[in-house]
């Protein structure tokens, strides 16, 4: 099992400044954890992928920088393509999406940089990204051309195995507004794909903003042989009376991300500011993925309790092996939340990351 933290967190976007946030944040979250080697869920933005996969020498450079710092590599974040830390993202992350060839480039690239990153004892490789599409504009002539290119994803995936003798899968992550929103809908329309080589990256903070069970959704999953291949070790925001916590709610509202926002009863909306100014009706689950280890101010909460019955789900019927913590909303939550600087961020991630490895263990001990 590898855990590790996704590094899209960061702004970082050229080969430099991925090497340059080793020291600044990995390096120091490694050794307040006191490990002797800390996994990374590396992002690399386009420019940079190409790059890299264009460049035998550039990928053992970063390879090299790894390993003189103790990091590790077994899992690429592909669902943003570039800028995710810019001033305002929203809709943006979901382009380009799986009707365009610049995606399926952009992840073919990942997984020929993935290839040269990985340990030699990781079984296989992983690389999460977008669930096909945003659900709107969506049409047969879309739906054609996506799925053509995920037939040549499973290829040049093959390709890829072949000559270097590593497995490389891509896990498409459900979320909230998109085409494939929940684990239904990543039943249905991946069920077709090529399953040894193409899954499902189960982002464990979507799941609850779908409202979904955990045990449910693993086992619709699994009778349709669609595969876990990658877990995001999220928590979501959850309201439980919303128009009562309006007041707080109003300081997670940022104009960088989508905040997609889901109540029990079936409301949904597309942004927490447009969900608190038509009053929906709670509970609320709103995709604002917050600190594993800490609680929202009161009254909210997060959805934990939802993250440790869907560890223990996965742990009991799954044999993915990568968990990624993938809080990237730290530089958005509300001012006083907020790290002051490089060594709060490194501070409050480890204390994340201690917080998701204390979870594994326990549970696979109990099993």
């Amino acid at each position: 099992m590898h855990l590790s933290y996704c590094t899209n967190v960061h702004a970082a976007e050229t080969l430099d400044g991925v090497i340059g946030q080793l020291d600044t944040y990995a390096l120091p979250i490694r050794q307040r954890l006191g490990s002797d080697v800390l996994g990374l869920g590396l992002w690399l933005a386009a420019p940079a992928a190409a790059g890299l996969a264009a460049d035998p020498g550039a990928r053992r450079r970063l390879r090299s920088e790894l390993d003189a710092r103790g990091l590790e590599v077994v899992t690429l974040n592909g669902f943003p393509y570039e800028a995710f830390q810019a001033p305002v993202v929203k809709l943006g992350v979901y382009h380009p999406d799986w009707t365009s060839r610049r995606r399926l480039g952009y992840t073919l690239q990942l997984a020929r940089v993935l290839v040269d990153l990985m340990p030699d004892e990781a079984s296989y490789g992983s690389v999460s990204s977008l669930p096909i599409a945003w659900r709107t504009p969506w049409d047969g002539t879309r739906a054609s051309a996506a799925y053509g290119h995920l037939d040549e994803l499973a290829r040049g995936l093959a390709r890829i195995e072949t000559e270097t003798g590593r497995t490389v899968k891509v896990g498409f992550e459900p979320e909230p507004g998109c085409l494939i929103e929940n684990t239904t809908q990543a039943a249905e329309l991946l069920a077709g794909v090529d399953t040894g080589r193409l899954g499902v990256c189960l982002d464990l903070a979507h799941l609850a903003v779908a409202w979904e069970e955990p045990a449910e959704a693993l086992h619709r999953l699994r009778a349709a042989g669609v595969p876990v291949v990658k877990v995001q070790m999220s928590a979501a925001l959850q309201a439980d009376d919303p128009i009562a916590a309006a007041g707080v709610l109003r300081a997670y509202v940022e104009p960088r991300f989508l905040h997609q926002t889901r109540s029990r009863g079936g409301d949904a909306t597309d942004d927490l500011d447009t969900a608190l100014d038509e009053k929906t009706p709670g509970p609320w689950r709103i995709h604002y993925h917050v600190p594993l280890h800490a609680e929202p101010v009161a009254p909210l909460t997060s959805t934990i309790p939802v993250l440790r019955t869907a560890v223990r789900e996965l742990l009991a019927t799954s044999d993915c092996a990568h968990y990624d913590v993938e809080t990237y909303t730290w530089g958005v939550l509300p001012a006083e939340q907020r790290p002051r600087d490089a060594g709060g961020l490194a501070d409050g991630i480890a204390a994340e990351l201690a917080f998701a490895r204390d979870l594994l263990t326990a549970e696979r001990v109990t099993r």
